[in-house]
């Protein structure tokens, strides 16, 4: 028998929510965990992600469980690498769930989300991760604390440019202290943000998803897509548009009917780089047991 681990890809900070609104979406980060082995062998054609207890998967379940014993895995993922769909936080909670199956710890989603949390610094993309659906957190002394919601019913459409943008560089970015007004403008916005996102009233989505003061203001220069996506948005049915964790995707929330053109009229603007159809997803982490003579294409 071997085992299935499947984990959604997430998008962070929804432009005013910064490190602390995160939604999951429908691209994964699959494992097969097939036989025992002398040490650990993970398969796939990632480039220059390791192979060995190296793999950032492997470390994090080794931090939950030191003696695990080694396995051979196949590691498929059709999330986009150092692109802001939370890449780094599916290979972390794929490292947990793999740790609490194959050490039966019956880990907890709280254990869950708080572990991740302690690894990333901050648990707006490892918390969707392992929630599924919106969800919004903060961590207060060493605490992370979140609380899944749904997300409004509409379509997501991403800009994904073809060029990587690793988050360390991301934040170098951003300033060491906000003025105290400023951030108190800017957290007003993030909270009228959520109320909306709950409330579904669309129309007050748009206008505050796209009024953030803590990032994109110091990011786009990295991202000029950013306004380029936003502006293109305007001229159809859309409910704003924002950057994706610390960039480069742009995420753009769209109403179901024009989805399709305005996916059309990105490929159209944009030479390179690459257009994803997404959409958020309610499920976390998918665990199953799959027979070892007739495994499914995944």
């Amino acid at each position: 028998m071997a085992l299935k681990i499947k984990v959604p890809a997430t998008s962070a900070n929804l432009g005013p929510g910064f490190d602390s609104l995160g939604i999951a979406v429908d691209r994964y980060l699959t494992l097969i965990v097939e036989e025992k082995t002398s040490k650990w062998e993970l398969v796939h054609h990632m480039g220059k992600i390791y192979h060995d207890e190296r793999n950032l998967i492997v470390q994090t379940a080794l931090k939950l469980v030191p003696t695990l014993h080694p396995y051979r895995i196949k590691v498929l993922s059709d999330i986009p690498l150092a692109r802001g769909l939370g890449s780094s936080s599916s290979a972390i909670v794929a490292g947990i769930e793999l740790a609490d199956q194959l050490a039966g710890l019956q880990l907890t989603t709280a254990e869950k989300v708080q572990f991740a949390a302690q690894i990333e610094g901050h648990p707006d993309n490892v918390a969707p991760a392992v929630m599924g659906g919106l969800v919004i957190s903060t961590y207060i002394a060493e605490q992370a604390l979140s609380i899944k919601a749904d997300f409004p019913d509409v379509s997501l459409v991403a800009y994904v440019p073809a060029d990587p943008l690793l988050t360390v560089e991301s934040r170098k970015v951003l300033p060491r202290r906000l003025p105290f007004k400023k951030a108190v403008a800017a957290s007003s916005v993030a909270n009228a943000l959520t109320a909306a996102l709950l409330a579904k009233q669309l129309d007050k989505v748009k206008v505050l998803l796209e009024s953030d003061q803590f990032h994109e203001t110091y990011r786009r220069k990295l991202v000029p897509q950013l306004a380029q996506v936003r502006a293109l948005a305007h001229e159809y049915q859309t409910y704003g548009t924002y950057l994706s964790g610390a960039g480069p995707t742009v995420m753009t929330l769209v109403a179901h009917p024009a989805a399709a053109e305005f996916a059309q009229a990105l490929k159209a603007h944009f030479e390179t780089g690459e257009v994803l159809a997404l959409k958020c997803i309610s499920q976390g982490p998918q665990v199953t047991t799959l027979r070892t003579q007739s495994r499914p294409e995944v």
